[in-house]
């Protein structure tokens, strides 16, 4: 893997596609800086050889067009801050403003470009734009794992005008050590915990992961799905009547590849789908009409913890639970504490894909796993065994 540390940036100018695309609040304020936070190894690096460093990044969704409330100008001083220097910006990304502001740029300063999505080449690939962007830098870094499942200018394009002088950042260098930790490198015992609401949208991870894995604990509204699959009564759970023999065609290639299955055995069920709603525990198989399932029951929290504490690599990918709602949040905790503990005597745990990112920073889970990942997509696409085109530029 080629990355910044292969290389000595003394009097060069880094050219570092970066993943911005913060929350912020009504006022634009950046309310979760973790993806800025994450860039700064790899700018102090740049720095530290006695370079300098032009960041690129986009912001929201303008769709070609100007818009102040996406507009780069309202991040600059929450990026100061966080880099520990003043961080020079443009209000362009191309043209003459660009090129003269980077060229101005000294060695041990910081320039931020304004988003690159206020020009529709940029989502299209653009060769000429790439090219134009291309011009700023002597060296193209890409940082940006959350937007590496993209074939945009400057996430893979601009590459090829770095034949020589491409490299990875140390957070995209991170991001896939850590899926090459579960799907291949990893200590075994591997666990996989997949939940969510939809077996549909993670076919392809359970079919990539399988040969990788040891054990697969299926939870959250999915599990409904393989339960129904398996003869059970699921009342009104959420299910995909027509994934129902696709489910049965995955529990029998799991026994080909001899991976344990796991599926929830009693759950928390509601007479509604609200928090405040009746609630009871009950055995998965027997869900009663009118009530549906949401959240993992205690003895399913056993079953999985047991599998956890005896695991080395772990790979979480959604809740077991609807734990937005409080009344149905402790199976996805309890999961949370396993996987924390498995954590402290050893193991290696990576969390990835939206909900599951959401919970473990919403609940103070993210310091207690060994990574939690920055793409949502670029995860989710990499685990399917898809070459995200962000990496094979730099790769190629």
């Amino acid at each position: 893997m080629k990355t910044i540390k292969d290389f000595n940036f003394k009097e060069k100018k880094a050219l570092v596609r970066v993943d911005f695309n913060v929350p912020q609040d009504e006022k634009l304020h950046v309310t979760d800086n973790t993806r800025i936070v994450a860039v700064k190894p790899t700018v102090d690096k740049i720095l530290a050889d006695g370079g300098s460093v032009i960041l690129m990044a986009h912001l929201g969704r303008p769709k070609g067009e100007v818009k102040d409330e996406f507009s780069l100008k309202h991040i600059v001083d929450e990026v100061s801050s966080v880099l520990g220097k003043e961080v020079k910006f443009v209000e362009e990304c191309v043209g003459e403003k660009a090129e003269k502001a980077a060229s101005e740029l000294k060695a041990g300063e910081v320039l931020l470009l304004e988003n690159l999505r206020f020009h529709n080449e940029e989502e299209k690939g653009d060769k000429d734009f790439a090219e134009k962007l291309s011009k700023l830098g002597d060296a193209y870094v890409n940082d940006a794992f959350g937007t590496a499942h993209r074939a945009h200018a400057s996430t893979a394009v601009i590459a090829d005008f770095f034949p020589s002088t491409k490299f990875f950042g140390l957070l995209m260098a991170k991001e896939l050590q850590a899926i090459d930790k579960v799907l291949k490198s990893g200590e075994k015992p591997v666990t996989a915990i997949l939940g969510g609401s939809k077996v549909s949208t993670k076919i392809t991870i359970i079919e990539n992961i399988l040969p990788a894995v040891d054990n697969l604990i299926i939870g959250g509204g999915m599990s409904f799905t393989f339960i129904k699959a398996l003869g059970g009564k699921i009342g009104k759970s959420i299910v995909e009547d027509d994934k129902l023999s696709l489910a049965l065609e995955i529990l029998e290639k799991a026994k080909q590849h001899n991976v344990k299955v796991y599926l929830p055995t009693d759950v928390i069920i509601a007479d509604d789908f609200n928090n405040e709603a009746e609630r009871k525990e009950c055995d998965i198989y027997e869900i009663p009409e009118n009530w549906q399932g949401l959240d993992a029951g205690p003895k399913s929290r056993e079953i999985f913890n047991d599998v956890l504490l005896n695991s080395r690599t772990i790979l979480w990918n959604g809740p077991i639970g609807v734990f937005e709602m409080s009344n149905f949040a402790a199976g996805t905790v309890a999961l949370g504490e396993s996987i924390a503990e498995a954590t402290q005597l050893g193991a290696f745990s990576l969390v990835g894909g939206g909900d599951s990112v959401a919970f473990v920073k919403q609940f103070g889970y993210d310091d207690k796993v060994s990574y939690v990942s920055t793409g949502g997509g670029a995860m989710l696409e990499s685990l399917e065994g898809l070459e995200l085109p962000g990496v094979a530029a730099i790769n190629k």
